[in-house]
């Protein structure tokens, strides 16, 4: 997956590249000795025995491996380990994420930084010294580790499309030459994969799929050749993008079974459904769109793939902008939460194993705390059971109006409901809620009682508890309609007053008097949530982000609508004259 860096400094790689290049020569042309990479001063002497034994079917060694975890934006980073925010990893992280269940980690890897761009394309000893040390640890701990090629694939490697094909693929054969002969003797723990996310520049499909295919072959092909425990090693093979397209997935299982080898995995990506994952084209609940998306990817897994016994590791999984902790969520976070329920149902029922992407998000590297327990407890619980939960993990009760009882739909997912708890107390059904088939009501007065003093914003919350699987959280939350205010600013600098009073922002809508659609995702009227506009809850206010501001046509007055969690909408005119903003609301029945 591609992350942008933070800025930082290139930092001097000293006078090991002299060295490197000398062996990575020898490496080339055969006359290297096994294993070239020299002991770093705090490294193994060598390679531990590990303690897990392997299971000889391909396929079982990868059921062996769920759950995964992926050590994110670290090794990957560009230029350097730290350059992307994350300490450096330790063993104790290895540890760490062992002790929470995980069975195997992904070790993402790019190398471009520390790789000679031209003959004998030569990997800094250093670096590799530290690669190892790392895959080292993680073996120490009982771990099975995948290690790939990262961002190298759009780094330098897209451009075999091109007429630099050649001399890409005499990097990447090189590339993987050196990897294979550092790792030669690591235990079948191992798993080596061979390119993440490969891209491919503006050529026909047929062209990428020779292209995939080469590249796949070839990493095949240099692995094995290298001997050692590479002769019978798990090698990890990926289609186009790590797209699950069943054309992109036919493509694969192809190369896979022109290889007539038994100890090959296929590997694909899964971020949700796009519209979801980023919350753009009305995407802000997890509705039938989501859940069809991820069911049909998981079917299309199974048919191609683990049904004829290619075992499918799925190397990187969850939301593309979910969690982020120094924005406001995108979104909402009962419907992520039944995203992360769905998808470790389906990736059991479809014997797929899954390696959650972590560039920082779940995992505290500081810490080594989750910085969300409730969140990762629901991960972890999908890895072996499902949990019941509902339309929405909040009722909304308007304070201008009288209460009225509010109704949810429970998604029992195969268990039995349970019950609604208010802390320690069980509500008594019939006076406080009903229960029609999957239909279940709060009572006017239970919601009387539940709503107290009637503050604007969250007064309780429920559970609803099932027979297996963890509780399902429900809000009681009191609002009133949003209400927006007249302002002006800037093409750099606009925001909208507004009185959330209880609500929280969903979406936005932004269209112009002649019906088409206004702002950067010009393919549809609903814009992405924090890239086009931003809620500022501390602030009162709702932020227009420059990069939607500066696509407004000059003069041209836009009609956004704002979309609430609660149901309610509000619109605003906003009109941009060269660098002036102006905003006026809009009334509405």
């Amino acid at each position: 997956m591609k992350h942008l860096p933070r800025p930082a400094h290139r930092r001097g790689h000293g006078s090991g590249r002299l060295t490197a290049l000398l062996v990575a020569l020898l490496v080339v042309l055969g006359l290297a000795p096994t294993g070239t990479a020299t002991a770093a001063p705090d490294a193994p002497a060598r390679q531990a025995p590990a303690a897990v034994k392997v299971p000889a079917r391909a396929m079982d060694a990868v059921a062996a491996m769920q759950p995964s975890w992926n050590l994110g934006n670290t090794l990957d980073a560009i230029p350097d380990e730290t350059s992307w925010g994350n300490p450096k990893a330790t063993r104790e992280l290895f540890k760490a994420v062992r002790a929470e269940g995980f069975r195997s980690v992904r070790i993402p890897v790019t190398w471009s930084a520390h790789q000679s761009a031209t003959a004998p394309f030569a990997v800094e000893a250093a670096y590799l010294n530290r690669v190892k040390q790392v895959v080292d640890w993680a073996v120490a701990e009982n771990l099975y580790v995948v290690l790939n090629v990262h961002h190298d694939s759009w780094q330098w490697l897209e451009k075999i499309s091109t007429t630099d094909h050649d001399q890409v693929l005499a990097r990447f054969n090189s590339l993987w030459t050196q990897i294979a002969a550092t790792f030669r003797s690591a235990p079948r723990t191992l798993l080596l994969e061979g390119i993440n996310e490969p891209v491919f520049g503006q050529v026909s499909a047929a062209r990428k799929a020779e292209l995939m295919n080469e590249l796949n072959t070839s990493f095949h092909k240099v692995v094995r050749a290298s001997g050692g425990a590479n002769k019978d090693r798990l090698l990890v093979l990926t289609t186009e993008y790590a797209t699950p397209s069943q054309a992109l997935m036919d493509n694969l299982n192809t190369t896979i079974t022109s290889l007539r080898d038994s100890n090959l995995v296929a590997t694909v990506h899964y971020y949700s459904w796009y519209p979801f994952s980023v919350n753009v084209a009305g995407g802000y609940r997890y509705d039938d769109a989501a859940r069809n998306d991820l069911t049909d990817a998981f079917a299309r897994m199974h048919h191609t793939f683990t049904s004829k016994g290619i075992p499918v590791y799925l190397g990187e999984y969850g939301l593309l902008s979910y969690p982020d902790h120094h924005h406001p969520a995108r979104i909402e976070r009962g419907e992520a939460l039944k995203y992360y329920e769905q998808f470790g149902h389906a990736a059991r029922r479809a014997g797929v194993t899954t390696a959650l992407w972590d560039p920082f998000a779940y995992l505290d590297r500081a810490t080594l705390k989750w910085r969300d327990p409730a969140l990762f407890a629901v991960i972890k619980s999908s890895w072996t059971t499902r949990s019941g939960t509902a339309s929405f993990d909040k009722v909304f009760v308007a304070k201008s109006e009288p209460i009225i009882p509010q109704s949810l739909t429970l998604h029992r997912n195969g268990t039995r409901f349970r019950g609604l708890w208010h802390g320690d107390t069980k509500l008594a059904e019939g006076r406080d809620y009903t229960l029609y088939e999957d239909r279940i009501t709060l009572t006017k007065q239970a919601l009387t009682r539940l709503t107290g003093n009637r503050e604007y914003g969250v007064n309780a919350t429920l559970q609803s508890r099932f027979s297996r699987g963890l509780p399902w959280q429900i809000d009681v939350v009191t609002y009133d309609k949003p209400t927006l205010a007249d302002a002006t600013g800037t093409a750099a600098a606009f925001a909208v007053p507004t009185k959330f009073q209880g609500d929280l922002l969903a979406a936005m809508e932004a269209t112009y008097g002649d019906g088409s659609n206004a702002g950067q995702t010009e393919w549809t009227a609903f814009q992405e949530f924090n890239m086009s506009f931003s809620p500022d809850y501390p602030k009162d206010a709702i932020t227009l982000t420059p990069g939607f501001l500066k696509t407004l046509r000059d003069g041209d007055p836009a009609i956004l609508t704002f979309h609430f969690h609660s149901g309610a909408k509000a619109k605003y005119r906003i009109t941009k004259s060269g660098d002036t903003v102006t905003g006026t609301t809009v009334k509405t029945p």
